[in-house]
């Protein structure tokens, strides 16, 4: 009994999984502490009724107006907002293994996962995970409790990419398989089919998600700065390639600046919120995208 429960209690899953809420917090914590908080912090969106205030009570959540006719405090109460469910997507295909800087896409996707995960905890949102490649692979169900994080982290330490990317079976079974409208977030890489992306996205759409997209990309996938004889090995079956970079850099950059275009007018079009994202930057400002997005939907159905 022991030596099993030690197998699944590996001393380096628990380093990474450690890593990453740590990376988590930090994050989040430091992107919070520079902002004015959100007014829907901590609370949910749809009034109750009102109590009457005693002591220990949340003074911002006194009740002026009825104050003022009453001349009696008191506070208002909310109905926690786990009603709006969120799944984060995350891609674990092989190309997501690729990486020149200090984390791969994969460890910076799992990065935005982890992050969004704990900021959506922190706001007592419901969150789920899946993690996909030509298939789903792992799930892990929505919950609202501040312990479920310790799920989502030890579902994305424990994966290691290797397979092809079938995004749009993924999308369809996600929104086949989710009845009540809610908010996917997509964390890949997107070297899938163009038709079955946007084909996936437009089902998500048409079942009343919201619709969030962290592109994550390489800086050397955007950049193409290689010089001199290269050989890129390819992955997901692409085979390898030996050239010189420089010849192919112009039509690298126009076909790789053709595609990102191409996404950006589809999610405009379809009022899907799409963010390309760079492993060398900061996750501030996909946060902040992220919790204005969020502060919008909260005010829009508050209304």
């Amino acid at each position: 009994m022991t030596q099993d429960y030690r197998r699944f209690l590996l001393p380096e899953e628990i380093s990474r999984i450690a890593r990453l809420e740590v990376r988590a917090r930090h994050i989040v914590e430091g992107f919070l502490s520079g902002l004015h908080r959100s007014p829907y912090f901590g609370q949910s969106v749809e009034f109750v009724q009102h109590r009457e205030y005693v002591p220990g009570d949340d003074f911002r959540r006194i009740d002026w107006k009825v104050w003022s006719r009453t001349d009696k405090h008191y506070i208002k109460q909310y109905e926690e907002d786990t009603n709006l469910k969120t799944t984060l997507l995350i891609d674990v295909s092989e190309s997501m293994m690729f990486g020149s800087g200090a984390m791969t896409k994969y460890e910076y996707g799992c990065t935005v996962a982890a992050a969004l995960a704990y900021l959506l905890l922190r706001q007592q949102d419901s969150v789920g995970l899946v993690s996909f490649d030509d298939g789903i692979r792992k799930r892990v169900a929505p919950r609202s409790r501040q312990n479920h994080l310790h799920a989502i982290l030890a579902a994305l330490a424990a994966e290691q990419p290797q397979k092809k990317t079938d995004i749009y079976d993924v999308l369809r079974q996600t929104a086949e398989e989710q009845s009540l409208k809610g908010m996917v977030v997509i964390i890949s890489d997107l070297f899938a089919s163009r038709d079955g992306i946007f084909r996936g996205l437009k089902l998500l759409r048409h079942r009343g998600h919201d619709v969030l997209i962290f592109h994550i990309l390489d800086d050397e996938e955007l950049d193409f700065s290689y010089s001199g004889t290269t050989k890129f090995e390819g992955m997901e079956d692409s085979g390898d390639l030996v050239c010189d970079p420089r010849s192919l850099r112009a039509g690298y950059l126009e076909a790789m600046s053709k595609y990102l275009d191409e996404v950006r007018r589809y999610c405009a079009r379809t009022v899907i919120d799409y963010q390309t994202i760079r492993t060398s930057e900061h996750l501030d400002a996909a946060l902040a995208h992220y919790l204005n997005h969020r502060i919008g939907m909260r005010q829009s159905i508050r209304n």
